[in-house]
């Protein structure tokens, strides 16, 4: 059923405002049943986390109990820690959930088990820490608060810009971090239907992430998904003729990353192919080794190189789509050969 109300302003805009009623499929008596459960799991087991209480500036430990903390319209008659008090974990927390793609999902916000429980609004800071709402937490199965305990560590600074700007603000995110961008650039892509992109798998774009921890399997891992997910895509078939219909030569034995290369440089999507098939955690050696090694000497850590590797793959990706997309035959070489070099279009 839709209920709604809409209004016309000739010219300028339309407003439609309103909600739709779906029955839901379980009886009534299952769904009181089901919240009677949960209800009487939270009263009766709680987890202490340590939490930086924002309002009597201090870092204590507060059970999840509801009792324990307060909201805004009640802080009044009290001086409980607010519920929107974070707790602080190592990045490590979040191996257990990327590493069962089958059963969790780990997005930019929120981490879901398949059917069972969520948990909204964790976010990583600059320090490199997960946080996460203790209102948030206590949402969270006991044995599942206990795992999240096991990682709980003390602030070593505040919540994430973007955490403060969505969730007190408000406000969208004014910086996003590079992987979100490439994101958005792939379900536009999809979207789109490309003849030359084409996503084998819905679900590839939740399995990518930025490594966090100092790990090289997270980081190599990070980058074996990100390449599932841009580098497989490449129709091979579709490049060769859109190579064709512009003039361009090409070998049977190039890939798709090679084709490519004959449009646009793609320096960065080859650092994805290199360190997946060099830094696979089943093959290591030096070559391995040596990969890792230069990542960590030129950028410091496992998250910074993976960041500044996104961050050229976005440009390329911007490139690639002004090259390949256009009006068919509209498309004029300025300069370059086909013997392998690169070369621009214009139209």
């Amino acid at each position: 059923m839709l209920i709604y109300k809409q209004k016309m302003c000739t010219g300028r805009a339309a407003y439609t405002r309103g909600i739709q009623i779906v029955e839901p499929m379980r009886s009534r008596a299952e769904i009181f049943s089901l919240l009677k459960g949960k209800s009487r799991q939270a009263v009766d087991r709680h987890v202490e986390f340590m939490i930086q209480d924002w309002r009597n500036k201090c870092v204590v430990d507060v059970s999840t109990a509801p009792g324990a903390t307060t909201n805004y319209f009640e802080a009044k008659q009290n001086n409980l820690p607010f519920e929107l008090s974070p707790a602080f974990f190592k990045p490590e927390v979040l191996l257990r959930y990327r590493g069962d793609h089958d059963k969790y999902t780990v997005g930019e916000r929120i981490i879901s088990c398949r059917g069972s429980w969520a948990l909204r609004g964790y976010d990583i800071n600059e320090a490199g820490q997960v946080h996460a709402y203790i209102c948030d937490l206590r949402a969270l199965p006991y044995e599942e608060q206990i795992y999240w305990k096991s990682f709980n560590v003390k602030p070593k600074g505040g919540i994430s810009a973007r955490a403060i700007e969505n969730d007190f603000k408000g406000t969208w995110a004014k910086n996003r971090d590079p992987l979100s961008e490439i994101k958005s650039i792939v379900e536009r892509w999809s979207k789109t239907k490309y003849a030359w992109y084409k996503v084998r798998d819905d679900k590839l774009i939740d399995r990518v992430y930025t490594p966090r921890t100092g790990s090289r399997d997270e980081w190599a891992g990070a980058f074996k998904e990100l390449s599932k997910l841009i580098v497989e895509c490449f129709d091979v078939k579709s490049i060769r003729e859109e190579l064709d219909r512009r003039g361009i030569e090409w070998t049977k034995n190039e890939g798709n990353l090679a084709l490519i290369g004959r449009v646009v440089p793609v320096s960065g999507l080859k650092s994805i192919q290199r360190i997946r098939s060099k830094v696979d955690a089943h093959v290591g050696g030096t070559a391995a080794e040596s990969i890792s090694d230069d990542a960590l000497r030129q950028h410091g850590s496992y998250t910074a190189h993976f960041e500044h590797v996104c961050q050229d793959v976005i440009e390329e990706m911007k490139r690639i789509e002004q090259a390949l997309v256009g009006r068919r035959g509209a498309g004029r070489r300025s300069g370059g050969s086909t013997d392998g070099s690169v070369t621009e279009f214009s139209s």
